[in-house]
C-alpha cells in the first residue's frame, strides 16, 4: 500500500549513511530501534555502538536486533558493554551449533532498518560494518538506503515491534513491554509516495517478489536493476525476458568482485540465457557491489535489503522501499549511471559465447550447489511455518 506525504533522502555508500544514522541516534529522546545482520568489530560499527550506549544512558529506550549468524563474530566484550549501557540487545536465531547444514540455517534476519522517536526511519542495504572492512577494496562498497520521514515510518514502526515480540517470545516464552512502545506519528511532511515492504516465511512470503514483478509487467520503457547477489528463479527471469522482448531496455548490473565466489559462478551460468534474449548485462568491478536496488521507466524504485535470489525472496527476514516518484527515481537512476560508467564492464553475447566448455560446466556446477542448498532451507521453510502457524493459531485460543 502506497502512502503519500512522505519525505525521502537518498544516501550513497557509508559515507552518507552514518552520518545521517548517528545524528538521529544522537537526537532521539525516546526511543530507538535498531535492526541488522551485520555488527562487525570496526570503527564504524564502533561509533554506531557508542551512538547507542549514549542514548540509553540518557534514558532513550534502546533496542537493538541482530542476526545470529551475521553477527557472529562480535565480540561478548561489546555486547556486554552496550547491555551495560542500558542497551536491550537480542540476536535472532544466534548461532549454537556449527553443522553448516543444519535446518533452518538460512532463515536469517537480513533486514536494515532503524525507527527513531517513532518519527525518522533508515531502510537499505548498509550494514553497521566499514565500507572498506574485510577485502582489500580499491573503493567503498556501492550501496545504499534511505532515510524516511511521514507517513511510511508508522508501517516500518510496526514491523520493528511486530519482530521484536516475536524474537522475545522466542527467547522468554512470553510477551514483554508491549505498551512501552511509542505512538508513531502519521503526518504528512513532504510529497513523497512509497510503500515499506518486509519478507518474512509466514504472512509475507512473496511480498517483495511481486512488487518487482508487478513492477516489471508494467514497465514500458526501461529497466535499471542493481543487485549484489543476482541468481532469479523462472518467473523473474520470464518477467525480463518478456519486458526485453516488447521494446523495454533492461539493463542488470551484478558483481564483478565478490565476497562469496560460489555464488558469483553460480549466477554467471544464467547470463548466456540472458544476452542472447536482448537483455544488458554489466559487471560492477571498481569496487564491491552490495546494492538491492532498481529503477523502472524512471518514476518506479525500490531500495533496501533484498537480493534477487532463493535465500533473499524465499528465505530470509527483508525490508524494501518501493518508490513512485520522478524526483527520487532520477536521482537513484543518476547514481547508477555514474557507477557504470565509473566501473562497470559490459558483457557481450559473442563474447560470452567464446566461453570455454569448462568454465560454462563450472558456473553451473555451482549453480546446481546453490539451488540444492536452497532445497535445504526450502524444507525448513516450510517446516517451521508451518510449526509458527500451529503455535500462533494455539496463543490465539488461550
Amino acid at each position: 500500500m502506497f502512502k503519500g506525504g512522505n519525505q525521502l533522502v537518498l544516501l550513497e555508500n557509508g559515507a552518507e549513511y552514518f552520518p545521517a544514522l548517528i545524528a538521529e541516534l544522537d537526537a532521539a529522546r525516546r526511543e530507538i530501534h535498531l535492526e541488522t545482520y551485520i555488527l562487525s568489530n570496526d570503527t564504524t560499527a564502533t561509533e554506531v555502538a557508542a551512538a547507542l550506549m549514549r542514548a540509553a544512558r540518557r534514558g532513550v529506550e534502546t533496542r537493538l536486533l541482530l542476526d545470529g549468524y551475521g553477527s557472529r563474530h562480535i565480540s561478548n566484550t561489546a555486547l556486554e558493554a552496550l547491555r551495560a549501557a542500558g542497551v536491550a540487545v537480542m540476536l535472532f536465531r544466534p548461532e549454537r551449533n556449527l553443522m553448516p547444514l543444519r535446518r533452518g540455517r538460512f532463515r536469517r534476519m537480513h533486514r536494515k532498518l532503524a525507527v527513531v522517536d517513532a518519527r525518522i526511519g533508515f531502510v537499505g542495504g548498509i550494514n553497521l560494518i566499514n565500507d572498506l572492512h574485510g577485502r582489500r577494496l580499491a573503493a567503498p562498497r556501492q550501496d545504499y538506503a534511505v532515510r524516511i520521514e511521514g507517513p511510511l515510518v508508522a508501517d516500518m514502526h510496526v514491523a520493528a515491534r511486530y519482530l521484536w515480540q516475536q524474537v522475545l517470545w522466542s527467547r522468554l516464552g512470553l510477551r514483554r513491554g508491549e505498551d512501552a512502545w511509542l505512538k508513531p506519528e502519521t503526518q504528512a511532511v513532504g510529497s513523497q509516495r512509497a510503500s515499506f515492504l518486509t519478507r518474512d516465511s509466514v504472512r509475507q512470503r512473496r511480498v517483495i517478489e511481486t512488487a518487482y514483478l508487478r513492477a516489471i509487467h508494467r514497465s514500458r520503457q526501461e529497466i535499471v536493476l542493481a543487485n549484489a547477489y543476482f541468481l532469479p528463479g523462472l518467473r523473474f527471469r520470464h518477467a525480463l525476458i518478456a519486458a526485453a522482448n516488447r521494446g523495454v531496455r533492461v539493463r542488470l548490473i551484478v558483481q564483478g568482485h565478490s565476497d562469496h565466489p560460489l555464488y558469483q559462478l553460480a549466477a554467471r551460468a544464467l547470463y548466456r540465457h540472458f544476452l542472447e534474449n536482448g537483455i544488458e548485462l554489466y559487471e560492477y568491478h571498481a569496487t564491491e557491489l552490495h546494492a538491492k536496488v532498481a529503477v523502472i521507466d524512471q518514476r518506479w524504485a525500490t531500495v533496501g535489503s533484498s537480493n534477487i535470489d532463493p535465500f533473499s525472496l524465499l528465505l530470509s527476514r527483508e525490508a524494501n522501499v518501493v518508490v513512485q516518484d520522478r524526483v527520487f527515481a532520477g536521482q537513484l537512476q543518476a547514481s547508477l549511471e555514474n557507477a557504470l560508467a565509473r566501473g562497470a564492464h559490459r558483457i557481450y553475447r559473442r563474447a560470452w559465447r567464446r566461453v570455454p566448455w569448462y568454465a560454462r560446466f563450472a558456473s553451473w556446477l555451482a549453480y546446481g550447489t546453490v539451488r540444492l542448498l536452497m532445497g535445504i532451507g526450502g524444507y525448513a521453510q516450510t517446516y517451521d511455518a508451518m510449526r509458527g502457524r500451529a503455535s500462533q493459531n494455539h496463543r490465539e485460543t488461550e
